[in-house]
Parts: structure tokens; sequence; C-alpha cells
């Protein structure tokens, strides 16, 4: 495994809240367009490479709002556990009477988040989520070896949508009992001519964690890179 190496390491950066912050794809983004961030996640993350807080999120936002600390924050990024309402829970499954315990957090997230006052992005994959797609992304914006789509509502602040391009092929698999090839890998499950872990390193450009459940929980830091530059240059304009 290898830290991020083009990230910045001044004190006079942004900074920016990460909720849910698993093993930092997000966050890692932010970080090389300039943020400096802090993470909070409730399960033990030894991999995440910033300033992180073992915790529930909802609980350590309420209390950063309470004690007036949330003001040293310039943004806040969350990824509630989607579970609940993603296209593979939802369609694998719920249809199979499988599963049926988890929590969809989206709602009490953003209640906190509109308290802090802040701009601020809730990611959420495909699914029924009750979230505004604002902003969707796709690993074939970036090149990337993983489709990957991922829903971001914007709070406090807006951005286009970019031009989403065409799928070039498949995510190479199996498919009720055939197997396909395509330019992608699936970032999800396991066994069914799932990807390796390097193979699923190097699709999603993350290095500095080789736990396959931190890597098909993760989002591609190219994501949050772009929106954070888009973000940045939004308040260097509103400055200037």
């Amino acid at each position: 495994m290898t830290q991020p190496t083009d990230i910045r390491r001044d004190d006079h950066r942004s900074l920016l809240l990460d909720l849910y912050s698993c093993a930092g794809g997000a966050a890692v983004g932010y970080a090389r367009a300039g943020f400096r961030v802090h993470g909070c996640d409730r399960a033990d993350r030894p991999n995440y490479p910033f300033r992180y807080h073992r915790g529930d999120a909802l609980e350590y936002l309420a209390r950063l709002i309470t004690t007036g600390e949330i003001e040293r924050y310039t943004a806040v990024h969350a990824s509630p556990p989607c579970q609940a309402t993603n296209t593979l829970t939802v369609g694998t499954n719920r249809s199979r009477g499988w599963g049926g315990t988890h929590v969809d957090l989206v709602a009490p997230t953003r209640e906190l988040l509109d308290k802090t006052g802040l701009p601020y992005v809730i990611e959420q994959p495909n699914g029924q989520a009750e979230i505004r797609k604002d902003l969707t992304l796709c690993g074939e914006m970036f090149g990337l070896g993983v489709i990957r789509h991922r829903n971001f509502e914007l709070g406090g602040w807006t951005m286009p949508q970019p031009l989403h391009p065409r799928h070039r092929g498949r995510v190479r698999g199996y498919r009720h009992g055939k197997f396909y090839d395509g330019p992608y890998v699936a970032a999800y499950g396991n066994g069914g001519g799932k990807p390796t872990v390097p193979e699923l390193q190097a699709a999603m450009g993350i290095t500095w964690t080789n736990v396959r459940e931190e890597l098909t929980e993760a989002i591609p830091p190219a994501y949050t890179h772009w929106i954070a530059n888009q973000f940045l240059a939004l308040e260097g304009s509103a400055a200037a």
C-alpha cells in the first residue's frame, strides 16, 4: 500500500469535514484539490490517510454544531450508508427477502448539514435514496476502469452537470452464468469474475488501502477532485 503523494501539507488551506468517511476515497480527491480534510466514521479505519475521529457521524456533527467548532470548516462532504436504498440491495437482496435491517441516514444527515450553514455535498449511489441528483458522475468521465455511477446533492451551492460520455462496453464478469468481457471491472462483491484487489486499486485510482471491503465501498478520488475544483473556482469568483 502507498499513501497519496500529491497532497499539499501547508496549514493555510480550507478545511473540509468528511462524514461517513470509510477509507478516504472522497477525502483524497478533496485533498488533491487543495483542502485539508478531517474524517469521521464509526468503524475503525486505520487506512484513512488524514486526521480522523472514530464515532457516530450524526452525533459528532451535532456536537460540532453545538460547540461552534463547525465554524472551523469551509464545507462538508457526507456519504451516509446506502444499503437501504442502493440498486443492488433493492434489486437483489430485498427481492429475495434478504436484509431489511439497514437504516437510511440521508434525511437526518441533511437536517444537520442545513443547520451548519455551510455548503455541503451528499453522495449516494443509484437507487431510491431521497436526494436531489444535482450532479451525476461516472468513471468514464475520468478515464477510469470502473463505471461506478454516483449522485450528489449540493447544499448551498451549485455547478453544471458535465457531459456523460457513452460507455465503451460492458462491466467484466458473469451474468446469469455467462461471462462477459469489457473495459470495466465490477467494484462490488467477490467471486463471479470480480476483479482482484490490485485490479480494483488500479481501476479506481486508490493505492492506500488493499482491503476489498473498503475498495468496494469507496468512490474514486477523481470524482471529488473534480467537485472540489469546481467549488474552489466558484469560491474564488465570489471573493474576486
